[in-house]
């Protein structure tokens, strides 16, 4: 017999403790979330500018397409959904860029 509330009950999710448990958990991951892809914006800024400085294009396509099938390998590994993990990655990736082609406009 499991410890967790059943389903049927409505535990008052505010007083429930598994609920508050997971949901810490949750807090904790999406704060290291926020933080990693600071620094990883912090650097890819700093790709931008040296793009810029030394006359490279904003985009990179080779890289992306070398970047989407290693992560989409580390999501299978990971055991999360890999069409997931692309349109994540893309979603950074075309950010990045967006952010390259501002500072090679400035």
């Amino acid at each position: 017999m499991s410890n967790t509330p059943s389903p049927s009950r409505n535990p008052d999710s505010e007083t429930d403790a598994v609920l508050a448990s997971f949901r810490k958990s949750i807090d904790n991951i999406d704060a290291a979330i926020i933080h990693m892809l600071a620094e990883r914006f912090r650097i890819t800024q700093a790709v931008g500018e040296y793009k810029a400085k030394v006359t490279l294009p904003p985009a990179d396509p080779d890289r992306e397409k070398r970047q989407i099938e290693r992560l989409r390998a580390l999501s299978e590994e990971a055991d999360l959904d890999p069409e997931f993990s692309e349109k994540f990655l893309r979603f950074i990736i075309d950010e990045v860029i967006r952010h390259h082609e501002q500072a090679r406009a400035k």
